[in-house]
């Protein structure tokens, strides 16, 4: 009999997980979704909240908290329980307690005979991505981080903010880690296929000596955030439901997730956020940019920057 339900379990129904459920939700992204939390009756309250809503969505969605053995029959398991970051504190100092919880997580969902997609958005997330996909055994290219998803949006909102441009006809990139190391690709963001150092000569808006200033600001916007709010959820939420979207459709769109790099950018046997062909398989390919010889240098540090908090981790 043909499978017609279309399963995403959300593991930890903090703010993130449940804003990540709530914009499934309201795009009709699937139409099975089952909420896991240490804390159950937490976990039963978002459940029955969300249900009051779904009259309004544009599908009918079976909302439930469960426990683990509803991972079996799930297409997409999403991971958000972990340690919140605080003010002042960088994502990479988050690893310890992450990397434990990860781990366990991870090895409860396998039990249950899972043999989906891992979506992280826990962070540190290059390194709890690699440790979930290190955990659980599946194919490296069904293991995904949110990677630099969130961070691409705030760039490509930051620029459109400045040029006065609707920030859907402004692409470009932000790579690496999702953190304080994160490489912004001028070399490679344009504005209507126009790169942005054609665009922005004689722009009465931005100039190349703006471009800096945006890329600080992009890198920063989650402090800013949690200076002021004491988390940041909204945005990322958006941006996971985005990749669940891409996964449950087969869609092959191109999204800077946080993949398995195997000589891509000359790096291997890490995740970090690059650009890359995501559907039902997860993973289908990288898009490896070319990047300038500054780039390079910035990618290359990231990288090893993640690696040297990997190897405090990693088994």
């Amino acid at each position: 009999m043909k499978k017609t339900s279309r399963r995403v379990v959300v593991v930890g129904t903090g703010f993130v997980g449940t804003s990540i459920a709530y914009s499934m939700i309201n795009q009709g992204i699937t139409n099975e979704l089952v909420l896991i939390d240490v804390n159950k009756e937490k976990a039963q309250g978002e459940a029955l909240d969300l249900l009051d809503g779904v009259a309004w969505g544009s599908q009918n969605v079976n909302v439930w908290s469960g426990d683990y053995s509803d991972c079996k029959e799930a297409d997409i398991v999403v991971i958000t329980a972990g340690a919140n970051q605080k003010p002042g504190q960088t994502r990479l100092e988050l690893v310890d307690i992450n990397a434990k919880i990860m781990k366990s997580i991870v090895t409860e969902i396998m039990a249950s005979g899972f043999d989906g997609s891992l979506v992280i958005a826990s962070n540190p997330v290059d390194v709890l991505t690699y440790i979930a996909w290190q955990t659980s055994g599946l194919p490296k290219n069904r293991v995904i981080g949110t990677g630099t998803t969130l961070d691409t949006t705030r760039f490509r909102k930051e620029l459109a903010l400045r040029l006065h441009l609707d920030p859907r006809s402004v692409h470009g990139y932000i790579i690496g880690e999702h953190g304080d190391s994160e490489v912004a690709v001028w070399s490679h963001t344009t504005v209507g296929a126009k790169p942005i150092l054609e665009y922005i000569v004689n722009n009465e808006y931005l100039n190349v000596d703006d471009l800096e200033g945006i890329a600080d600001k992009v890198k920063n916007a989650a402090y800013e955030i949690i200076d002021r709010k004491k988390a940041t959820y909204y945005g990322i939420g958006m941006s996971t439901a985005r990749i669940v979207k891409a996964i449950l459709n087969n869609e092959n769109a191109i999204l800077p997730v946080s993949a398995y790099l195997n000589g891509e950018f000359g790096e291997e046997d890490i995740f970090t956020g690059v650009p890359a062909v995501v559907n039902q398989e997860g993973v289908r390919e990288i898009i490896e940019l070319r990047l300038d010889p500054k780039e390079k240098i910035q990618f290359a540090k990231s990288v090893a920057q993640l690696r040297e908090v990997l190897a405090t981790v990693k088994d």
